[in-house]
């Protein structure tokens, strides 16, 4: 028995026709499923609850990568299984993992019952799938939450260009500010940080490579701090990160370690997979094996 839980909400409507040919491929193999629909974590929370109490022997979301940071924080615990049928905008925690895109194939992997183990980033209350960002990409979330364009963009299969327009409008009026971080007990300072990212993956906001190096299974986080630089710097930046081009510049440094914990002079957002989680100072580590993936 196979348990769906489905964001029908997710890329703007997406999840909901993902699932009616899913649903299609399910009755023609004539696959025994349970499904429950999902409009809020609390509807989440209480869904993985359910399945799991069903005995199912996986369970699978059907959405963004969103949905599935809401479902891996409550599977985790229950140590099942986890399938992804991607239906978001950004579907970085799939491409991450080389999950098909076409939801016959990513179902097709799902059957051939190979699960493979991934890391996940710990932020001492919630697990993250792919990046955490510290700061200007802390603000781009809440931003790209708030929009109205969000919307619009998914309908025109457009969604990538929601964090592009976030982050024009960010980058107005942020300020960077000095932090320190401390990776596997060494300590570093950097003044005028924009962003920090936290990586358990290469890439987050639908295909920008921020760490390119990053690695979901190698039981390390691989960290990016954008610093020092103009405006103008990091809008001319800002392009050559969706090919890691950014590797080059002398004002982004490169780290890798197991622990990171981030102070700044003033506190800032923090982001995990497009989700707001809190605000500075924070601690993140790497979860070996965390979970696993079919």
């Amino acid at each position: 028995m196979y348990g769906f839980i489905v964001n029908r909400a997710s890329g703007n409507g997406t999840g909901k026709k993902v699932w009616k040919k899913v649903e299609k491929e399910l009755m023609l193999d004539s696959k025994p499923y349970l499904v429950r629909h999902t409009e809020s974590p609390a509807d989440t929370a209480k869904a993985v609850t359910e399945l799991f109490n069903s005995k199912v022997k996986a369970i699978i979301a059907v959405g963004g990568d969103g949905t599935i940071n809401e479902v891996v924080n409550r599977l985790v615990p229950k140590d099942i299984p986890l399938g992804v049928i991607p239906a978001g905008s950004g579907n970085d925690f799939a491409r991450c993992l080389g999950i098909p895109m076409d939801y016959k194939k990513a179902l097709r992997r799902i059957f051939e019952n190979n699960p493979v183990k991934t890391d996940l980033l710990y932020t001492g209350s919630r697990y993250c799938l792919t990046v955490t960002g510290i700061g200007f990409d802390g603000k781009i979330a809440e931003t790209v939450n708030r929009s109205f364009y969000k919307s619009w963009f998914n309908q025109l299969r457009l969604g990538k260009l929601t964090y592009v327009a976030s982050m024009l409008e960010v980058l107005k009026t942020y300020k960077p500010t000095n932090v320190k971080i401390t990776i596997d007990n060494e300590e570093l300072f950097f003044s005028k940080v924009w962003l920090v990212a936290v990586a358990n993956a290469p890439n987050y906001g639908g295909g920008i490579r921020i760490c390119p190096e990053a690695v979901h299974n190698d039981g390390l986080l691989d960290i990016c701090i954008a610093h020092g630089l103009s405006r103008w710097e990091l809008l001319r930046l800002f392009p050559k990160a969706y090919k890691g081009g950014h590797l080059r510049d002398k004002k982004v440094s490169f780290f890798k370690g197991k622990d990171v914990y981030l102070q700044s002079d003033t506190p800032v957002l923090v982001q995990g997979d497009g989700e707001l989680i809190m605000t500075s100072p924070v601690r993140l580590q790497i979860k070996k094996d965390a979970l696993q993936v079919m």
